[in-house]
């Protein structure tokens, strides 16, 4: 038992007995106040300055005098946080730095500031060390995995800190275990976005031996909270040869109780939240497929009973080796114990009633950032904050815990069909553009690890600050959270993908399918078709490839419940409005897009087989040369 700890009496002080760098325990004995929080409602006091209706988080910086970062506002049904900034209101997407110098293909600290992190980093411990502090012991990837990890900030932060306890689930006292050691550390320190980094959104990962330290530099939860914690998972996963996706996981009952289990991923805005909703319907029960942008046509579809939805994860889906097995499909459990869900497609009341009951009429009170909240009134998640005047800012957020989410699957699911989401642009003969996507197109395993690779962003992102033109993600679409080598999760995603031969691989676009406006309805139909497919096989003759051969296949025939799908939504180059000319320049962009991203690809630590793959689309292979390099499940 510790009693004295250089000169402080530590009688009591449990985070003695843990086992963290002497760092760590400095900042905490030198610290004027700690209190090491163990549950969610000492965390919301805290977030409110205890038990205000609304508080500012501020801090005084020389130069700049008193600086106001954040405003939480109580409200009946939670905390509402709306940053004074607007571009700490989406994740940047460059936030990331690497301050070790161990092997990685980010940005090393030092060759962007030219200078070491070492001085940084104790300068932050320093700064901590004067504040009142919050410590708060968490999980890391769940149960599932065993691990833990420790976040030290400033006393003022409560919100960030809810949102991080939210996400990850706090480790009570009961559970933390004798001889606790946090494989993760997460310190807090936001004025030195403004001391040290010009106002920029900045995250430095430092990996020390099997400890992973994360400086964030900021308080928007996105880069760190969620995705700083998701790097660390993926830094764990690239040593020991596992993955935990960018996904989100729903299990489809039909009307004829047949379950399918679709794991979608994606880029920031490719639709994984929007695969756990019900799809949006009229005022009058129809659904609306798209709106054509040229003549204003409207195309509605009846559909009378959907398929019940059983959400498993919403963007982080483990593949713990330890689930797989000896079986041929796809394994994943839920790395998150909440969801950060955007809500910028909630834009006026009844868009979506089960999400909007779960948020307005809460079991617990929630976190929400970028809306509209007043004090002792009721947070309406169709009321987002405006960027500009008449501009609604594009990512609104609510952190939305598992346990309060109807019919929500713990534990690992089988995976039956793994789909890719892009958001793609409006595209005609006139404006052509990359929108020239099929509401669902089938993919040969090869192609789909092709996709993965290059996880294109797409059009008019609204989860962060940078979306001009078509760019990549990077590998997994999980890249900016990613701390080693693209090309070991390249060889990792390949060998998932060869080892699990009998789970399939869709593609869906979303917002524009030709000149067509369809929002996310391309997936939420193809959802409805491939669940009452069920296990059933595609026969060569229902499929036609693709005259884009990035695009795989398309179905002969699309029909739900009786009712046909428009070839036009299936094959975009039947749009007169776009027709061939259109298509082939839409053609040539996806193509440039492609051969830009993947070189980089091609080095001497890629696998055979992954180099035949790429070697094959710069070549402008056909579908039938993917499907010699690995054969498709139909």
């Amino acid at each position: 038992m510790f009693f004295v700890y250089k000169g402080v009496d530590v009688v009591g002080k449990e985070w003695m007995k843990w086992i963290i760098p002497n760092e760590s325990k400095e900042i905490l004995v030198s610290s004027p106040e700690v209190i090491v929080l163990k549950n969610r409602q000492e965390i919301l006091s805290l977030a409110t300055g205890g038990g205000n209706d609304f508080f500012e988080v501020a801090y005084d910086i020389e130069g700049m005098g008193r600086v106001v970062e954040a405003t939480v506002a109580r409200c009946k049904n939670g905390l509402v946080i709306n940053y004074t900034e607007k571009y700490m209101r989406r994740r940047d997407p460059d936030c990331m730095v690497i301050g070790d110098n161990e092997e990685t293909d980010k940005t090393y600290f030092r060759e962007l500031f030219n200078k070491t992190f070492d001085e940084v980093r104790l300068q932050t411990f320093e700064w901590l060390k004067k504040q009142k502090l919050a410590v708060l012991p968490i999980m890391v990837g769940g149960r599932e995995t065993g691990y833990h990890g420790l976040l030290i900030a400033p006393g003022n932060t409560g919100f960030f800190i809810g949102g991080l306890a939210d996400l990850q689930g706090i480790l009570s006292t009961e559970d933390i275990p004798s001889g606790f050691q946090p494989r993760a550390i997460i310190y807090l320190a936001p004025p030195f976005r403004h001391t040290h980094f010009n106002s920029k959104q900045v995250v430095v990962h430092n990996r020390k031996n099997n400890l992973h330290e994360i400086f964030s530099y900021n308080l928007y939860p996105g880069p760190s909270a969620k995705k700083g914690v998701y790097g660390v998972l993926l830094q764990i996963g690239e040593k020991e040869k596992w993955l935990t996706l960018h996904g989100s996981t729903v299990q489809m009952v039909t009307p004829y109780e047949n379950v399918t289990t679709i794991l979608h991923e994606g880029a920031s805005g490719g639709g994984k939240s929007e695969m756990l909703e019900y799809p949006h319907r009229q005022s009058d029960g129809r659904l609306l497929l798209g709106t054509n942008k040229v003549t204003g046509e409207k195309f509605y579809i009846v559909l009378n009973q959907g398929c019940s939805l059983k959400p498993v994860t919403d963007d982080m889906a483990l593949a713990l080796p330890v689930f797989q097995k000896n079986g041929k499909k796809l394994v994943v459990a839920d790395a998150e114990q909440a969801w950060f869900v955007r809500l910028n497609h909630i834009t006026h009341y009844n868009t979506d009633p089960r999400l909007e009951k779960l948020c307005i009429h809460s079991k617990e009170p929630l976190i929400f950032l970028n809306l509209y909240g007043i004090p002792k009134a009721t947070c309406l998640i169709w009321e987002h904050t405006e960027d500009e005047l008449g501009k609604p800012c594009p990512n609104p957020r609510v952190i939305l815990p598992r346990r309060l989410v109807p019919n929500v699957i713990d534990g690992p699911v089988e995976v039956n069909f793994r789909s890719f989401g892009i958001r793609t642009p409006f595209c005609s003969r006139e404006k052509p553009g990359y929108g020239i996507f099929g509401i669902l197109h089938i993919l040969p395993p090869a192609l789909a690890w092709l996709w993965r690779l290059v996880s294109p962003r797409g059009d008019a992102n609204p989860s962060i600050t940078d979306t001009i033109g078509l760019t990549s993600e990077g590998v997994g679409s999980y890249w900016p959270f990613a701390t080693g080598k693209y090309v070991n999760h390249a060889n990792l995603l390949l060998r998932q993908i060869v080892d699990t031969p009998e789970t399939r691989y869709l593609l869906f676009p979303n917002q524009h399918v030709g000149v067509w406006s369809v929002g996310f309805m391309p997936q939420w139909l193809s959802r409805e078709y491939i669940a009452r497919r069920g296990a059933a096989k595609f026969h060569a003759e229902h499929l036609l490839p693709s005259s884009c051969a990035l695009l795989g296949y398309t179905p002969t025939l699309i029909q739900i419940e009786g009712i046909r799908i428009p070839e036009w939504f299936i094959r975009v180059e039947n749009q007169p409005e776009v027709g061939t000319d259109g298509y082939n320049s839409g053609t040539k962009i996806l193509y440039k897009f492609f051969k830009r991203e993947l070189p980089k690809f091609l080095t001497p630590e890629i696998d055979p087989l992954g180099k035949k793959i790429i070697s094959c689309c710069l070549d402008k292979g056909k579908i039938e040369d993917y499907l010699n390099l690995i054969p498709m499940t139909l």
